[in-house]
């Protein structure tokens, strides 16, 4: 069986020496000093690199290290490098990952630690490839980790997702009630080499304050009135996986405290226990709220809100994705009528006209659960806009774009009589090439062109 190829980027030989003395029995080696000589071995395939900052010219500084990370990153988007780096020297390192590197470990490097790392790295690195080469030219996803969206504001969030999954980095996830922020989290763990260890999922404002602090920590034997057994928190329960914090902004200025502690040291304390136990999770968490605004309210901690949103992305809320009102329609449609074992030809007029002039306030859940009610209730072969209890009031309106040109006009005009033919006729191909008088390629062409996703 051919072996994973690891290069080991250091400027120090002996170090050089002890790392692939260390390592070869696991994997093949290639070794090298300098930049310039990782650049010109990139090209043998190595699918993880370790990375030492301190590389000559500039062995005293990250400088180099840094700009050999970079041109490896361009040479190949898909290699995972690790830093190896000082215990003094965490700022570069953090810089590091923020230019894209996978991991970074602290000198004298502990190997068990290392191998552990390299093994995930190596993991996450073939699965990315995998899914590089089945998606050859299949062009825009529509539907990526249960998540719909063919807008250019949801295709940077899957892009984000690819890249801070493989990570360990903690993600802060926003946007309104409704935009699927649960969903985002659960692709970032499902993608990560976290993926068959729990996903623990939290909701800070659905538990009592008074019970907040057990649910999250645990408690041992007779730690207060009631607790009549040794209890395990999330926290402990998601070791060596995921733990979602949802809604954090709930969380009461008390409990803040003590999980910072667990998010600095990756350590906890149950409550009435007297010993710390350290856990291996990581970190996700969404709200809905302001949270720099919570800081300026004294609600929120500030150095609490920096360790939570290393990284941040915000889900666009569905008013502001147009288009993906169509794509989540037509699969909801779908979707629920095979569960429920009805058959619907589509959409009536008036619905598509409801569906593209309402303004889902409650975002992608609401229009689910429209769906989902007017499929049950619906007694024709297609759903009409009072099945979907949908009235329009006057502020109610299509959100369009300024349209500036002809070519643009044509281009809205296009894209919107496209999309509604498909709703009306639930995304069937067929119906909707013969009502638009097309060839079936034609259509899809004509798709693909606007980003309208198929779910045949």
């Amino acid at each position: 069986m051919t072996k994973q190829i690891l290069m080991i980027v250091e400027d120090d030989l002996s170090i050089r020496k002890q790392m692939k003395w260390a390592l070869a029995a696991d994997y093949e080696i290639i070794t090298v000093g300098g930049r310039k000589e990782a650049l010109d071995a990139a090209v043998k395939g190595a699918q993880v690199v370790t990375l030492d900052l301190g590389l000559p010219p500039d062995a005293d500084g990250a400088g180099e290290g840094l700009l050999c990370l970079k041109e490896l990153l361009r040479i190949d988007p898909y290699l995972k490098v690790i830093i190896i780096t000082g215990n003094t020297d965490k700022a570069n390192a953090h810089e590091g990952i923020s230019s894209g590197a996978y991991d970074y470990m602290s000198k004298p490097v502990d190997m068990d630690e290392l191998r552990i790392v390299l093994k995930r790295a190596f993991h996450v690195a073939e699965i990315e490839r995998e899914n590089k080469e089945l998606k050859g030219k299949a062009g825009i996803d529509a539907v990526f980790e249960d998540i719909l969206g063919t807008s250019s504001s949801m295709q940077d969030i899957f892009s984000l997702i690819t890249k801070v999954a493989p990570t360990d980095v903690p993600v802060l996830i926003t946007g309104e009630s409704g935009t699927g922020k649960e969903l985002v989290a659960r692709a970032i763990h499902r993608r990560s080499s976290r993926k068959d260890e729990p996903f623990i999922a939290i909701n800070c404002g659905a538990i009592p304050e008074n019970l907040l602090e057990s649910e999250l920590f645990g408690h041992e034997k007779g730690a207060f009135t009631g607790a009549h057994a040794l209890k395990l928190g999330k926290v402990e329960l998601a070791n060596k996986g995921t733990i979602f914090f949802d809604e954090v902004g709930e969380l009461p200025l008390q409990l803040q405290v003590k999980l910072l502690r667990f998010l600095q040291e990756q350590e906890i304390e149950r409550i009435g226990g007297k010993k710390t136990i350290k856990v291996d999770v990581r970190v996700l968490a969404a709200t809905n709220r302001d949270l720099e605004q919570c800081i300026a309210e004294g609600s929120f901690r500030e150095d609490m809100y920096y360790r939570l949103s290393l990284i941040h992305t915000k889900i666009p809320p569905l008013r502001e994705r147009k288009d993906d009102v169509i794509l989540c329609a037509m699969a909801f449609l779908q979707r629920f009528a095979k569960e429920h074992g009805k058959s619907f030809k589509g959409f009536t007029t008036a619905a598509v006209d409801a569906i593209g002039g309402y303004r889902w306030p409650g975002n992608v859940r609401e229009l689910e659960n429209r769906i989902k009610r007017a499929v049950i209730m619906a007694e024709g072969k297609r759903i009409t806009d009072k099945d979907l209890l949908i009235s329009l009031g006057g502020d109610e309106e299509v959100n369009t774009d300024e349209i500036v040109t002809l070519k643009d006009n044509r281009e809205v005009a296009e894209k919107e009589f496209i999309g509604r033919a498909l709703l009306r006729h639930s995304g069937n191909i067929s119906r909707t090439a013969t009502e638009l008088s097309v060839s079936r390629p034609t259509l899809y062409d004509l798709m693909k062109k606007h980003g309208l996703g198929s779910m045949e």
